[in-house]
């Protein structure tokens, strides 16, 4: 069983990604937060009842835009305290916005709220398997990021030896 968190301050979102995720038979979702506090509250209050048992969260779905700390500032509390959690990013941002700093910052994956229910289900699937996730839309972009000369990199005129 997949155990999942949300993190979006629109209930209505919450509601729907819960809805969408509750359908699925090896999805649950444990908890729901609407802000910063809330989800640390709750992430803490699971690990502890969870420490008996070995279990715990294993996605956290996280709004990119939320008040008072920002899902990519999210992010960086999350991988500078070691959390276990995988993070997917939901966001009404097209990829092109934030998808690639999303990743940069730790992000597992990052899919768009106005997207197909069912690719919510799959990226969190995919997340939970400790694989990214990212459309092809993601995918032609960090190619094209790769493909990018490296300006203002200082070693970008030295061959691969």
């Amino acid at each position: 069983m997949i155990r999942v968190i949300l993190c979006d301050d629109h209930a209505l979102i919450r509601r729907g990604i819960r809805d969408t995720l509750s359908d699925a038979a090896d999805i649950q979702v444990v908890g729901e937060a609407g802000d910063y506090g809330e989800l640390r509250a709750l992430m803490r209050s699971l690990s502890q009842a969870d420490d008996a048992k070995g279990a715990g969260c294993d996605v956290l779905v996280l709004d990119i835009n939320l008040p008072g700390r920002s899902g990519l500032d999210v992010l960086h509390v999350l991988k500078d305290e070691g959390a276990p959690v995988k993070v997917l990013i939901v966001s009404m941002y097209p990829e092109d916005q934030y998808a690639i700093r999303a990743l940069r910052a730790g992000a597992h994956g990052y899919v768009n709220k106005g997207g197909d229910p069912q690719l919510l289900v799959q990226a969190v699937r995919t997340v939970a398997q400790g694989r990214k996730y990212v459309t092809p839309e993601i995918a032609q972009m960090l190619v094209e990021n790769l493909n990018a000369p490296a300006a203002g990199q200082p070693h970008e005129k030295l061959s691969d030896r």
